[in-house]
């Protein structure tokens, strides 16, 4: 069963390295993250927030997968 839930917290965490930064970059060209000055807007702020925060998900799944792999041995 550890080994099971190691990998899926492990493919999780592939996932998200895979798929968050490629949003990222499709957020930051959205005319919506800048308003007419050129700053950056609360839509882009939001979702900084929300990147990051999965990417901090997604480290501590990383991290809890290798620590169930290690327990194994």
């Amino acid at each position: 069963m550890v080994l099971a839930l190691s990998i899926v917290l492990l493919v999780n965490a592939l996932f998200a390295a895979v798929v968050w930064p490629q949003f990222m970059k499709r957020i930051a060209a959205d005319e919506r993250s800048t308003d007419n000055s050129g700053a950056r807007t609360r839509f882009y702020r939001v979702h900084v927030v929300l990147i990051v925060t999965a990417l901090v998900l997604a480290a501590a799944s990383l991290v809890a997968g290798v620590a169930g792999l290690v327990s194994l041995a």
